[in-house]
């Protein structure tokens, strides 16, 4: 790994086989840090989310999907995904974030597909509320809601948080999914989908993320109860649980310098992993072919964590 800026792409020949340990950059990585809530475009290396490996055959054509932090990382590697299997695709993201989405919503629109991007604040509930609307009206509906965006501190001890700090945690990645999906549901019919990104942290808990690492617990927790809810309805609620992946969330707070530089390691397959090696299970629980998975979380942590 040679620390450049390119961006790290998984194409092979059709059916060819891949050793996963090698297929993208290995540790150690080149310690760097960069303003909350950080940029992909400035990562080095380049994240991957797919941008010339993920391939398109059609499994969402027509849908309408609104995606929350898909600027970058899992939501960026949903939106690249959804796309290219005919969706339309209303993304959110923070306003500094603008240069990561500028380019996502170029490679939605290069696949002749709506790109509506709406910039915004979910730790306001007025604002969640008005990007519903958005989203509903730019895209003339909506039947997929994934609600990927967090936020994401490290912090050695419980001491060295603030309420403050705690409260922004708590408001991106819980209360803003609460208000996100009741403004929604209305919207919502029988074959919606609502996705949600957990986390390996809600089943192993990092000491230095003891705030995060609780709304990734709750999370899973309200995707099994919602499911529950909305099954009669027709409508299904899954998540996905990553493990350590490579994205701004670690460059921005979310890791020690010392973490970053290994980050991964520690995984069986000794590596982190990309964005773009989940865009694909995005895709499977937005299908209809996965018509009887609710309540589920899809993990994928390189041979750790659970589930």
């Amino acid at each position: 790994m040679d620390g450049d800026n390119r961006t790290f792409s998984a194409v092979g020949g059709a059916g060819a086989l891949e050793d996963p340990t090698t297929r993208y950059p290995q540790p150690p990585f080149p310690r760097q840090s960069q303003p909350w809530p950080g940029l992909a475009r400035d990562m080095q290396p380049r994240p991957d989310h797919g941008e010339t490996s993920y391939r398109g055959s059609g499994r969402l054509k027509g849908r309408k999907a609104l995606i929350t932090g898909g600027d970058s990382g899992m939501g960026r590697a949903a939106a690249i995904a959804f796309s290219r299997e005919g969706a339309d695709v209303a993304l959110n993201y923070f306003p500094t974030e603008e240069p990561d989405a500028r380019e996502v919503v170029e490679l939605i629109e290069a696949e002749g597909r709506v790109a509506a991007p709406i910039p915004g604040d979910l730790r306001d509930e007025a604002f969640c509320q008005r990007l519903v609307g958005q989203a509903v009206e730019r895209l003339g509906g909506l039947d997929i809601v994934v609600c990927n965006a967090a936020r994401q501190q490290a912090h050695d001890s419980i001491l060295d948080i603030s309420s403050e700090d705690f409260d922004a945690t708590i408001k991106t990645n819980i209360y803003a999914p609460f208000w996100i999906l009741k403004a929604a549901l209305p919207h919502l019919k029988p074959g919606a989908a609502i996705i949600a990104t957990a986390s390996e942290q809600a089943y192993d808990p990092s000491p230095d993320l003891y705030d995060y690492a609780q709304t990734k617990a709750a999370t899973m927790n309200y995707v099994k109860s919602l499911a529950k809810q909305l099954g009669p309805k027709g409508i299904r609620v899954n998540g996905v649980a990553p493990g350590p992946i490579w994205t701004p969330l670690q460059v921005s707070g979310g890791a020690s310098q010392e973490k970053l530089e290994k980050f991964g390691g520690q995984t069986p397959l000794g590596r982190p992993g990309q964005p773009a090696e989940l865009g694909s299970i995005y895709v499977q629980l937005a299908a209809s072919d996965a018509s009887y998975a609710t309540g589920q979380i899809y993990g994928a942590a390189g041979g750790g964590g659970q589930p």
